[in-house]
C-alpha cells in the first residue's frame, strides 16, 4: 500500500482575474515518481510551484481548496513556509548554481539553518554529492568555482543543494531542457536511484522522459487536470480522447 505524501482536492489558483488551476484533485505517492505533462501555459508548472508555495512571491496570486502535505495543510495560515521549502526542495529548469565553491554550493542551505560544525557539514557535502552522483567528479575540485563546471555537472549539483536539507519531496521543473542528451540520461537515471528515498515530482514536455521516469502521469490542458493514472496506462490506454491526442502529437 503507497501511502499518500501530497494530495490536492478541489484547488483553484488565480492570477489576478485569470483562472489558472481549476478545481484540480490528485493523491501523489510516497517514493513514486509523478511526471505532469501538458502544453505550455497549461498550469502543470503552476501547480508545482504550489507544492511548496512559490506562487506567494506573485502578489496577485490567490489560492483556494485544499492543498495536503501529509496530515498538513500547505496554505494553512499558520503554516511555516520556511518549514515547508525545507521538506519540499526545489530544482528548476536552467542549472543556477550560486556563484561560490562546489562546497559552499551544497553547504549553503544548512548554514542557513544553523549548522556550523564543520565535519558534519563535509558529512552532508559528500552525503549529498554522492546522492547526485557527481561526488567521484568534483571530490579534487570542491573549494573551485561551480560556473565552473559543464552545464550537466552544474544541474546535479543543484540537486545536490536541494538534498543537503534532506527533504521529503523534490520537485523538478523541466529539469533536463536545458542539457544535452548524454547529462539528460545521466539525470533520468538519478531520479530513478532517488525515488527510493525521496516523493519526486517533475514537470516534463519530453513524452519519452515521463514514460521513461515516472510511475504516475498528470495530464494539464488549459488549467484542467484532464487525466491522472499510472503512467503505462496514460501512454497506452489513456481514457480521455485530449489525452491521445496530445501524447501522439496531434497538438501541443
Amino acid at each position: 500500500m503507497i501511502r499518500t505524501k501530497i494530495s490536492a482536492e478541489n484547488l483553484n489558483l488565480f492570477y489576478g482575474d485569470f483562472h489558472a488551476l481549476k478545481d484540480i484533485n490528485i493523491s501523489m505517492g510516497e517514493r513514486q515518481v509523478t511526471a505532469l505533462i501538458g502544453p505550455s501555459g497549461c498550469g502543470k508548472s503552476t501547480f508545482l510551484r504550489c507544492l511548496n508555495r512559490m506562487n506567494d512571491i506573485i502578489p496577485t496570486c490567490r489560492v483556494q481548496g485544499k492543498l495536503m502535505f501529509e496530515d498538513s495543510e500547505i496554505y494553512h495560515p499558520d503554516t511555516d513556509v520556511v518549514a515547508l521549502r525545507k521538506r519540499v526542495g526545489m530544482v528548476f529548469q536552467a542549472p543556477n548554481p550560486f556563484p561560490k565553491s562546489v562546497y559552499e554550493n551544497v553547504a549553503y542551505a544548512p548554514k542557513l539553518h544553523g549548522l556550523k560544525d564543520k565535519a558534519r557539514l563535509d558529512e552532508i557535502v559528500e552525503t549529498s554529492l554522492r546522492q547526485a552522483a557527481l561526488w567521484d567528479e568534483v571530490k579534487d575540485r570542491l573549494h573551485k568555482p561551480a560556473l565552473g563546471l559543464s552545464g550537466g555537472q552544474q544541474q546535479r549539483l543543484c540537486i545536490a543543494r536541494a538534498l543537503a536539507i534532506q527533504p521529503e519531496v523534490l520537485l523538478m521543473d523541466e529539469p533536463t531542457s536545458a542539457l544535452d542528451p548524454i547529462s539528460t540520461l545521466k539525470i533520468e537515471e538519478l531520479i530513478r536511484e532517488l525515488k527510493q528515498y525521496y516523493t519526486i515530482v517533475i514537470v516534463t514536455h519530453n513524452m519519452q522522459q515521463a514514460a521513461r521516469i515516472s510511475d504516475k502521469t498528470a495530464f494539464f490542458l488549459v488549467g484542467d487536470l484532464v487525466e491522472f493514472d499510472d503512467t503505462e496506462v496514460i501512454f497506452t490506454n489513456p481514457k480521455d480522447q485530449r489525452t491521445e491526442d496530445y501524447i501522439t502529437g496531434r497538438f501541443g
